[in-house]
């Protein structure tokens, strides 16, 4: 019987053809709004985690400032100061740590045999890499037995590469910082930044921890950065109660010290992409719905036009029930073509469209965070399940009227 009913419903369409293909239409442009713009949602997620990636995600960075608030006997207005023992007490004090780096900034001449810039130089540990995510695009960071020997060794950003070696080979190659002759181990792969950037990571420069005091008096840290494992949260709570003792501040005190933590930021923007998700399903489910608007009054005309026809199949024995599988059968079957071209349109568009420029409209090397249309198979569920319901509904309507239709009046409709 249901292969019947399927039968006469293709017959049925078949002889609206016209009609009939306008409805798909629109129901294959509903879906694929839907599944696009829930792509779109999913590949901006996907370019901000980018963003993050870039730098390490379990990461923290935390700066010395001045206290705001008093405390104890210590007025406000103080100047806190971070030292390497400050390294020592986190290590031992704050649960979850992985690896921990102090830093010291300087901007230094860098010369060699033809060029001259001025750039920032980082005095960190060997695990400063790990920490921030950076990978090498030739030779190797600088290891800790350098470290322990105060080795004038250190690793330069892509940028800097450039300018000081026109493209050319630059490990084992020297150049002079302040004046002082080091040796390149190893060139970092390019980072994402904004064009323009003044302090450029790209041009960055990292010597070993005990060699930056050829430079600059480390006695005072400029930052502090750690990974970790756990929750960012409670690893922060522990760092400030940390900092706050040996520096005699209230750990309430936000202006004390600036913590980065980008576990916490990036959750943040999580939230705003989940939200952003949320609202184009909206947008997509509200297209649909216009397409489920217009599949209805194609079935209500329908109904109309075939009402003879609706009261011969009572006067032969149908029963309500196959009334309304019979047109219901029928917009399904609008619906489910639809559905397939309107997915299909999707992939087509997402293929044809590739990258969306994001972030690389202003920024460097960071193609990588731009959008791209990322369909999954969720998206498809999602956008499948939203599709069924609007069939149904749209379908529903004017299939209950034809099956509650009075099989008498029905034979006398002209």
């Amino acid at each position: 019987m249901f292969i019947d009913i399927l039968g006469q419903a293709w017959e049925a369409m078949v002889y609206n053809r016209r009609r009939t293909a306008i409805t798909m239409i629109g129901m294959a442009w509903g879906i694929a709004t839907v599944v696009l713009l829930l792509a779109y949602g999913a590949g901006f997620s996907h370019a901000i985690q980018a963003i993050f990636a870039e730098f390490g995600i379990n990461m923290i960075g935390t700066f010395p400032g001045r206290t705001s608030e008093q405390a104890g006997g210590d007025k406000a207005g103080v100047k806190v100061r971070f030292t390497i023992d400050d390294i020592d007490r986190l290590a031992n004090s704050v649960p979850g740590i992985v690896h921990i780096s102090p830093a010291v900034d300087k901007d230094v001449n860098v010369q060699n045999d033809l060029h001259a810039y001025t750039w920032s130089v980082s005095g960190v540990r060997a695990n400063f890499n790990q920490i921030w995510n950076m990978e090498m695009d030739q030779g190797r960071f600088f290891n800790g037995a350098e470290e322990q020997q105060r080795a004038h060794v250190c690793v330069i950003g892509s940028e800097s590469k450039t300018k000081l070696f026109s493209g050319g080979w630059a490990v084992g190659e020297t150049i002079r910082l302040s004046g002082v002759l080091f040796t390149i181990v190893g060139v970092l792969t390019p980072k994402m930044e904004e064009a323009g950037s003044d302090n450029s990571r790209n041009r960055q420069i990292y010597i070993p921890f005990s060699t930056m005091s050829d430079l600059k008096d480390t006695k005072y840290l400029d930052e502090i950065w750690i990974t970790f494992q756990g929750d960012s949260t409670l690893v922060e709570k522990s760092l400030r109660e940390t900092l706050a003792e040996a520096h005699h501040f209230r750990p309430s005190d936000h202006n004390a010290i600036h913590v980065a933590n980008l576990v916490e930021e990036l959750h943040q923007f999580q939230i705003l992409s989940i939200a952003l998700q949320v609202l184009l399903s909206l947008v997509g489910t509200l297209t649909l719905g216009i397409a489920g608007i217009g599949l209805m009054n194609i079935m209500l005309v329908a109904v109309q036009q075939r009402t003879r026809e609706i009261g011969i199949e009572k006067a032969l024995g149908a029963q309500k029930r196959h009334i309304l599988l019979q047109f219901l059968a029928e917009a399904f079957v609008i619906t489910g073509v639809g559905g397939v071209s309107g997915i299909g349109l999707a992939y087509l568009v997402s293929i044809l469209v590739g990258r969306i420029p994001f972030y690389s409209a202003v920024a460097k090397n960071a193609e990588a965070a731009d959008i791209y249309l990322r369909i999954s198979p969720t998206s498809v569920i999602v956008a499948t399940g939203i599709l069924a319901v609007t069939g149904l509904v749209s379908g529903m309507i004017p299939a209950i009227r034809a099956a509650n239709l009075d099989p008498i009046e029905a034979l006398r409709y002209e």
